[in-house]
């Protein structure tokens, strides 16, 4: 959907869960970015409610940490390079190495995303930007299909982790392009 969500998320959900109890659900995952501003915020507002709505705990977990997990699963490779198109020669990237973090999501110039992935080494690329890395990167890294995270490992991911009480916030990894009247920056 290019527009929207905010008005079809919550009948959406409303469809995958007819048949089911919401009082039969235990915790909530929410992905908490990188991703659009709007689309983050549309999505933790939506899930926060639903939180409280529930009194059931929230658990946040990056895009581009269920796009890893999802790639190492579908190629059996141990080590993921996520890199996902941040527009503007830029991209997102997150280094996996198994169930350790090597590099929290950040926004670096693509180039500088493909020299790190280097230094990282052999590892399965994923994201909407791994087709390119492997072009420049070669053969000791693996192309998998993974653009896009998987509501599943979403969920796989937040099962593994200890609820906390606090809901998670939006990853924002740049400021907003978004400008007031007069052509101001938002901060």
């Amino acid at each position: 959907m290019d527009r929207g969500h905010a008005e079809r998320l919550a009948p959406m959900v409303e469809e995958i869960m007819r048949g089911f109890d919401f009082a039969a659900l235990d915790r909530l995952a929410v992905t908490t970015g990188p991703g659009t501003f709007t689309g983050q915020r549309v999505g933790l507002a939506f899930m926060r409610g639903l939180r409280l709505a529930l009194e059931i705990p929230l658990t946040g977990i990056t895009t581009l940490e269920a796009i890893a997990a999802s790639a190492m699963d579908q190629t059996r490779q141990s080590r993921a390079a996520v890199i996902h198109d941040a527009r503007r020669e830029e991209a997102y990237l997150l280094l996996q190495d198994g169930n350790d973090t090597v590099q929290p999501p950040v926004v670096l110039l693509f180039a500088n995303a493909i020299n790190t992935i280097r230094g990282f080494g052999s590892s399965v690329l994923a994201g909407t930007g791994a087709a390119a890395a492997k072009e420049k990167l070669g053969a000791d890294f693996v192309l998998s299909s993974i653009r896009q995270p998987d509501a599943l490992w979403v969920a796989r991911l937040a099962q593994q982790r200890t609820p906390f009480n606090d809901a998670p916030g939006p990853l924002y990894l740049r400021a907003p392009d978004a400008k007031l009247p007069g052509g101001k920056a938002l901060v």
